[in-house]
């Protein structure tokens, strides 16, 4: 029994080291091996959704199969086609290419929102509620501005940031509910902001239904905003607008300086991720958790702001949940802000490219979200796992000497 009980605990033994091990190859992973990681979990995802794609094809009954098998019957679904109809759904024409880059633009402002707040150490998940609030804030700024302005680009200079601004101020105020809450009452951010998504839709459902929506209408929408508050198209047959893309590019880099190069930016990430060394270095950590759950708020409000006066021309009930996609983005991209770019396009890649899949070659769409749902899955895994050894201090590295960044 003793021999046999010694075994045990030394393999135990072996398998915590081995484990804590890892958690320390993880921890002290530079960006360069971050990244190898992360391509070669996407690779590994799409060749675990193919497999899983091509199972599930001889379950499915279709006119015309591409394989037979024997044993197994008739197989529905090419996984190589699957992936090559995304691409070409995605990319195959200008207009595609608008409606994916329309997309990117959308989950980058949801995804640097979620990313800020968890670079504090927060977890933001009603970026969905500033969306929605800054979404009808903005469509009714512009309404009532639009009245009052030429119908020229001089008028669109004018009214355009004007409503943008108040989007993403009326989602900073949003936003910055739970960050007191939580700063001053100790309420955990995930409960309240998920709370107040549900308030946010609500109120703002009620406001458009009964006193500010068109009330002609059987839908539950505002008027439609005029045309001078518009963003230009730059691509025919698709909404897309380069300019806020190109906002969105610019905000990317602007939050990466922000929280790299910063006090302010150190002093936000100390804040969320030790409070107590915080409060020893000097900062007060509290109005710090406020300023970041309001800066992510504002995000959030903004792309409300993009979604009326680019996509959608009004608010209308029935948002898409961009705000919820951005988590997985943030994901992702390991919450950081340059690596939200390339994250939030691979996922407008397959939002756009997932309808041509469902259209074309009849795979349900529910089989493309679970391939999206490997991806996140499996690229997330390590960062989950490096994020966990750097909280339980593995790694070379003290957590607190640099604001819980390690280079």
């Amino acid at each position: 029994m003793s021999g046999d009980g010694s075994k045990g605990s030394s393999e135990d033994g072996g398998w915590r080291e081995r484990g804590g091990a890892t958690l320390d190859r993880l921890v002290d992973a530079s960006a360069a091996e971050r990244v190898a990681i992360s391509l070669g979990s996407l690779v590994f995802a799409l060749v675990v959704g193919a497999v899983l794609v091509f199972v599930s094809g001889f379950v499915a009954e279709c006119s015309s199969p591409f394989i037979y098998l024997p044993g197994l019957g008739y197989g529905c679904y090419n996984p190589l086609e699957m992936y090559w109809t995304i691409l070409d759904g995605a990319f195959g024409s200008f207009t595609d290419l608008g409606q994916t880059l329309l997309q990117t633009t959308l989950l980058l402002f949801t995804g640097l929102s979620v990313a800020v707040a968890f670079r504090a150490g927060l977890f933001n998940i009603g970026t969905q509620g500033q969306m929605v609030l800054g979404a009808l804030a903005t469509a009714m700024t512009v309404l009532t501005v639009g009245e009052f302005v030429p119908d020229t680009l001089l008028g669109s200079l004018v009214v355009i940031p004007v409503g943008i601004v108040v989007g993403g101020f009326v989602g900073g105020v949003w936003g910055m509910i739970p960050g007191l809450m939580k700063a001053y009452a100790n309420a955990h951010e995930v409960i309240t902001t998920i709370m107040l998504n549900f308030v946010a839709a609500g109120v703002a459902y009620w406001l458009v239904q009964v006193h500010i929506g068109d009330l002609a209408s059987d839908s539950v929408q505002t008027e439609p905003i005029p045309g001078v508050a518009r963003l230009p198209a730059s691509i025919d047959g698709s909404r897309f607008s380069l300019i806020a893309l190109v906002g969105a590019l610019a905000i990317a880099i602007g939050i990466a300086l922000l929280y790299s190069r910063t006090v302010i930016g150190y002093d936000l990430r100390t804040s969320g991720i030790q409070e107590a060394a915080a409060e020893y270095g000097g900062v007060d950590a509290r109005r710090n958790v406020v300023t970041s759950m309001t800066l992510s708020g504002v995000l959030g409000g903004i792309a409300g702001a993009i979604y009326v006066t680019m996509v959608q021309y009004r608010w209308q009930a029935g948002i898409p949940p961009l705000g919820f996609d951005g988590i997985a983005v943030s994901i992702l991209a390991g919450n950081n802000p340059i690596g939200v770019i390339p994250a939030a396009l691979l996922f407008g890649t397959l939002k756009t490219g997932s309808v041509a899949v469902d259209i074309s070659l009849g795979i349900p769409n529910e089989l493309v979200e679970v391939l999206r749902g490997l991806i996140i899955l499996f690229i997330a895994m390590p960062e989950f796992f490096r994020l966990l050894g750097k909280h339980y201090g593995f790694g070379s590295e003290p957590v607190a000497t640099d604001g819980g960044e390690r280079r």
